[in-house]
């Protein structure tokens, strides 16, 4: 039933067959104005035919935003200088992408008096929670409406019945069952469903439009520099570049030289398993390279912590916390270890693999001269191990004895 005190709602809106269908639905249902919202996150689809749709829907109010810098910069590095990984694997390419475009829609609303928010999720992915706990997070009294838990349009047929009825245009790979889905940004691409469902049968090749082959990368390795200043990657070959360019000549390399696929099955928020295939080709050079410039410049106690903290880190954002105080209080700490975290690292590009080719840090805590198996330093006494050793094996030495003793 319409909730009637709904005037004005804000839609998050690409402008396929799902949000356009959620639009009508909207505008016939709740009987209210649509003020859509379309970010351009990177995702790599031309937005520019995204106006015309929405005004041929009778849309007055369309936002269409550039929010690369604000995404690299504002989510994805904050990110990596956790060197976050979901179940060990994942790199959250989608899970950071909700946060913002949450945050947008939020401010959207205040700005044209909207008192409810819109997305297209469905009922069984974690992207409703997501989207939700970030409206909610930043605007308490915010009305929500989540179409697919409302609407009876279950099947994909349904969907393109009602879109053919209201003169909705149905693109052609839209019609029957589409083979997967998928979901874009500048940090990654992700397919799952259909094809994908079953984890026991390997991704055709058409799925993957980010990589090639590996076994078809170039036979020559390619060798680049990342500079780190704070954290963060600043310039790629001596070149000061911009966080989303940065990342997306990252995105260049990677993807040529076949890095960056992952084929997973992760546990959801809401409580099931899914199989997704995912590309984030720079986000893994990324990653490679962060690590190997803290194990130069960060103290073992601290990686140690830090290391320590990243599965919860993690796990808020793939779960939808961006906005909690927990997650602002690892951030704070995180953002905390990286002041020393600067200098160069080469790597090499090769058929999917990165070769670790060297760092160097004027901050660097390495010191070869004590580390040398030669002649070195006077600062560290080889009999001072004796009583380390001793003092760490004093509870093992006791526990034995005793356990011999009741024997």
């Amino acid at each position: 039933m319409a909730n009637t005190s709904i005037k004005k709602v804000v839609l998050a809106y690409s402008g396929g067959l799902d949000t356009s269908v959620i639009l009508k639905w909207l505008q016939t249902n709740y009987k209210c104005e649509v003020i859509t919202f379309t970010a351009d996150i990177g995702q790599g689809e031309d937005i520019t035919q995204v106006r015309e749709k929405a005004e041929l829907q009778g849309v007055k109010q369309i936002f269409i935003e550039d929010l690369r810098e604000e995404f690299v910069s504002d989510y994805v590095f904050p990110m990596f200088r956790a060197n976050a990984l979901y179940e060990g694997e994942y790199l959250l390419g989608t899970s950071i992408a909700r946060p913002l475009i949450a945050k947008r829609q939020i401010e959207i609303a205040r700005e044209v008096g909207a008192n409810a928010v819109s997305h297209g999720a469905t009922g069984k992915g974690n992207d409703q929670v997501r989207f939700e706990l970030g409206y909610y997070a930043l605007q308490p009294d915010i009305k929500v409406i989540s179409p697919w838990r409302e609407w009876d349009l279950n099947s994909r047929t349904k969907l393109i019945n009602y879109a053919e009825a209201h003169q909705i245009s149905v693109p052609k790979d839209k019609r029957g069952e589409a083979p997967f889905s998928v979901d874009a940004n500048l940090l990654h691409i992700s397919a799952e469903g259909k094809v994908l469902e079953n984890p026991n049968i390997p991704a055709e090749e058409y799925v993957f439009s980010r990589t090639v082959d590996p076994s078809n990368a170039p036979d020559q390795a390619e060798e680049i520099k990342i500079e780190f200043a704070g954290g963060d990657p600043v310039a790629i070959n001596g070149i000061k570049m911009s966080p989303a360019s940065l990342l997306s000549l990252l995105n260049e390399f990677g993807g040529k030289h076949g890095i960056g696929r992952l084929d997973l099955v992760e546990n959801r928020f809401v409580g099931m398993k899914s199989r997704g295939i995912y590309e984030t080709p720079g986000g893994t050079i990324l990653l490679k390279a962060r690590r190997a410039m803290e194990s130069l410049t960060l103290d073992k106690g601290a990686a140690h912590l830090k290391d320590s903290l990243m599965p919860k880190y993690a796990e808020l954002i793939y779960n939808g916390f961006w906005f909690s105080p927990e997650r602002e209080m690892l951030q704070a700490a995180i953002d905390h270890s990286q002041a020393s975290v600067n200098g160069e690292v080469k790597l090499k590009l090769y058929k999917g693999n990165i070769i670790m080719m060297g760092r160097h840090s004027s901050v660097s805590l390495y010191s070869e001269n004590l580390v040398t198996f030669e002649e070195g330093t006077a600062d560290y006494n080889h009999s001072d191990a004796e009583g380390f050793i001793k003092l760490n094996a004093l509870r093992l030495r006791i526990a034995e004895m005793v356990r011999q003793k009741t024997k």
